[in-house]
């Protein structure tokens, strides 16, 4: 069989690359490649149907990357031994393609497309998630799909003051800033990630860095759409137009539509209901055996409504809730507000709002995480829910899908660059946002509520955390731009940027940005960061009237939790033989004992649901694992009796010689009835043998010593 293999390099700045290959694999779908990086290799296909469905007018694009076990050599878990539905993380990636891709379709194309990323082959060093977007264009690249592409994302870090494009994985654990960028070879589309409260120039010279970078890429994409033959896409006719209709309804509705927007009504509902009121009235008014296409009517109309209430930002300066371009609607917030939970908080802006709580676990509560790339633990979890009701609709609930798993990673991010380390918190934390309400922004509620509920269960968070949504109405002909600060959900609608961005006092801490039209300057996206930066504070200001920093303690219902460091040379007598020793003390206090070795040290952590079960546990651990210590006093116990002296257990698996002669100021000729087996004896550690480590002990010295006798004169 002969194949016509097309193979492209993209080489990196520190001379790693990258290479796109078509013609050998999947050569029925309509585009198909293979992206390699190292042993990394991703397997990306497209399909397309050559035509829409009748009344769809939308584009019904899924993109699904999923990761094969087989990949990196595992098998999958669970009874199946086979891939299931996408984990979180494919979920994530295939979010970051979609995001990428949609905005870069033509607006009248509406035919079923389908794109698959497969990685069938993984290097543990090379991250696949800042290749899929990349895999993705290509394939669209060489087939006949219309896409106004390509597009491609690299991830950037800044570490040590430097910005590397596609770090190896070991890289990333350091980095104060790890950005996915997708972009075309002309505008950024697309950006999310995480910093260690980073200043926003830092964010913006990383996304011209990354921007570079993609052009190069977008570049080679060029090249291979040339060299396969597939410039020319193929003809569509996916909707149906009336220009005329457009032009009457245009001049029936515009003024109409523009003063209702004018009237800022603030309520969502009632919003609603004016602009709904012209159509219906309209479609009543007319006659029942009448031509026109209601369908065509009523894209048309909102149509209207979306140019009347973006015009009215850009020529009045009017809002549709009638505020100003900065200002934040009115927030209230409150903790503590469930009793049995370990931290709560409601968070409400405007008609959005989060209930939030904090559970606490132990680590037998933390989350496995099993997937081809990524395996190990997580102790911080955060859940996002976003029920029906919360605008006002009936859905089925069906458990999370893709939306919710999206914002609640944006929160997660959001949140755990102000946790305190693993190695200083034992507890597995959980962390869950149901939407009540919701008008916009309800991930970045979900941000102040989820600051606000630790700070009420008492962790020691180094600094609350506060996040708000961008958006941005922009006029190419004119020039004219506004920057809205917290918008509205009907502002999302019609705006042409979506920007969430999270953050401290100190600086950002996670973003999350999509660009729905072409060209965006850097010097409207610095202002927009700098707007941001100044709502975020505001927020924050609102925030610490509430709760300004984690509780002194946890809740008396919380369980408590302890870590003690110990050599591991004392971890087998922790546990004793056959886990004895540490079955012994859970069962006596009540608390749940873990013992792991982390390097090279022995760590013990000691859960318990109150303070007495924690102390006495506590107490028992720390004797067993105590160094003894010359001069110390120690409670002990008799474990055998010889002509010469006793033999005293003073601390677990430790004996000393009580000698006859330092039993008791008085002389002891033999040691009939002056101790028992197993009785117990207070006693001091006098000395320890270099040589043969034998430990000296004395209870005379502990006793008082008695005066001697007055002399005869007689």
């Amino acid at each position: 069989m002969s194949f016509n293999i097309i193979t492209k390099t993209i080489k990196l700045n520190d001379g790693r690359e990258i290479t796109i290959e078509t013609g050998k694999l999947a050569k029925q779908a309509d585009g198909s490649v293979v992206v390699r990086m190292g042993n990394t290799i991703l397997l990306a296909t497209v399909v397309s149907k050559k035509e829409a469905m009748e009344g769809v007018d939308f584009l019904p694009l899924s993109v699904d990357y999923q990761e094969k076990f087989a990949a990196s050599g595992k098998i999958p878990g669970g009874f199946l031994k086979r891939e299931g539905r996408l984990s979180d993380y494919e979920i994530l990636i295939s979010r970051l393609v979609d995001r990428a891709l949609r905005p870069l379709f033509p607006e009248d194309y509406h035919a079923d497309t389908q794109v698959n990323i497969n990685l069938i082959s993984s290097d543990e060093n090379i991250m696949p998630d800042a290749l899929a977007a990349l895999a993705a264009s290509s394939a669209l690249a060489v087939s006949d799909i219309p896409f106004n592409g390509p597009i491609s994302e690299v991830r950037v870090i800044w570490r040590k003051g430097e910005y590397i494009i596609n770090p190896n994985k070991d890289l990333l654990e350091d980095a104060d800033l790890d950005l996915i960028v997708a972009a075309s070879h002309e505008n950024i589309t697309m950006v999310e990630g995480e910093m260690s409260e980073v200043d926003e120039e830092v964010m913006l010279e990383a996304l011209q860095v990354a921007h570079e970078a993609i052009k190069v890429q977008c570049e080679v994409q060029m090249a291979l759409t040339k060299e396969v033959g597939k410039e020319e896409k193929r003809e569509y006719d996916h909707e149906v137009n009336d220009p005329e209709l457009r032009e009457k309804l245009f001049e029936v509705f515009y003024e109409q539509l523009y003063g209702i927007a004018k009237q800022t009504i603030v309520n969502k509902a009632e919003r609603k209901e004016a602009f709904t009121a012209p159509l219906d009235a309209y479609l009543e008014s007319l006659p029942e055996e009448h031509e026109l296409d209601e369908d065509l009517i009523k894209r048309y109309y909102h149509e209207i409504e979306k140019k009347a209430a973006r015009d009215l930002v850009l020529n009045d300066d009017i809002r549709l809730d009638g505020r100003k371009m900065d200002e934040i609607r009115p927030i209230w917030s409150e903790v503590d507000c469930l009793p049995s939970p370990h931290g709560s908080a409601i968070f409400t802006r405007g008609e959005t709002q989060s209930l939030t709580t904090v559970t606490l676990g132990t680590k037998l509560d933390e989350q496995i995480i099993d997937g081809a790339v990524i395996s190990g633990y997580n102790k911080f979890i955060l859940h996002y829910n976003f029920p029906g009701f919360s605008t006002g609709e009936v859905k089925p609930n069906r458990g999370p899908g893709r939306r919710e798993v999206g914002h609640g990673n944006l929160a997660a991010r959001s949140l755990k660059k102000v946790l305190p380390h693993d190695d200083d918190n034992p507890y597995t934390i959980r962390v869950v946002s149901d939407i009540l309400e919701s008008n916009g922004s309800s991930s970045m509620a979900t941000v102040c509520a989820g600051a606000l509920a630790l700070m009420d269960a008492g962790i020691p968070i180094k600094t609350p955390v506060s996040g708000i949504a961008m958006g941005m109405i922009s006029d190419p002909e004119t020039g004219k731009f506004a920057i809205l600060s917290d918008i509205l959900g009907d502002e999302d609608h019609l705006g042409d940027m979506d920007f969430k961005v999270t953050g401290t006092e100190k600086g950002i801490t996670a973003c999350q940005m999509d660009i729905k039209i072409d060209g965006l300057a850097y010097d409207v996206l610095r202002q927009a960061l700098l707007q941001a930066k100044e709502g975020r504070l505001h927020i924050l200001n609102e925030i610490k009237k509430t709760l300004s920093e984690p509780r002194p303690d946890y809740k008396p219902h919380a369980p408590r939790s302890v870590t003690i460091k110990i050599n591991k040379d004392y971890i087998g007598a922790v546990i004793g033989p056959g886990g004895k020793v540490v079955q012994e003390i859970q069962k006596e206090t009540g608390a749940t004992i873990i013992i792991d070795e982390v390097d090279d040290k022995g760590i013990v952590n000691i859960f318990a649901t109150n303070k007495e079960a924690m102390d006495q546990a506590y107490a028992r651990v720390k004797a067993i694992v105590a160094e003894p210590e010359i001069g110390e006093v120690y409670d002990g116990k008799v474990k055998s009796i010889m002509p010469f002296g006793a033999f005293v257990e003073f601390l677990p698996g430790k004996e000393g010689l009580l000698h006859k002669s330092e039993i008791k100021w008085e002389r002891i000729e033999n040691m009939d009835g002056v101790l028992e087996n197993g009785e117990e004896v207070r006693v001091k550690l006098l000395d320890i043998d270099r040589k043969s480590g034998k430990f000296k002990l004395s209870r005379k010295v502990l006793l008082p010593r008695p005066e001697k006798k007055a002399e005869n004169k007689n």
